[in-house]
């Protein structure tokens, strides 16, 4: 149960992460964001592309932790850090 549940949420992060991918090209691709002419506007994206960029490293960290869970890994590495006065 626990596994089929993985694999979907691992789908949606897909389509999602494929989805952010293609938004990032097409800003980068060029053209107009936004622009008005007399009393009309037209605005292509509503997003920033910092903003896109922060989301696929959130989805690529999603999809790393999918991942560990699925080959019986932990989800997170933890480690400590221990400051010494000598």
């Amino acid at each position: 149960m626990q596994r089929e549940r993985l694999e979907k949420r691992r789908e949606v992060y897909e389509k999602r992460y494929e989805a952010y991918l293609q938004k990032e090209a097409d800003i980068l691709a060029g053209g107009v964001q936004s622009y008005g002419i007399g009393s009309r506007n037209l605005a292509r994206y509503n997003a920033d592309l910092a903003e896109v960029r922060k989301a696929i490293a959130a989805l690529e960290q999603a999809l790393e932790e999918i991942d560990a869970q699925l080959a019986g890994g932990s989800r997170r590495k933890s480690v400590g850090v221990v400051y010494r006065d000598w």
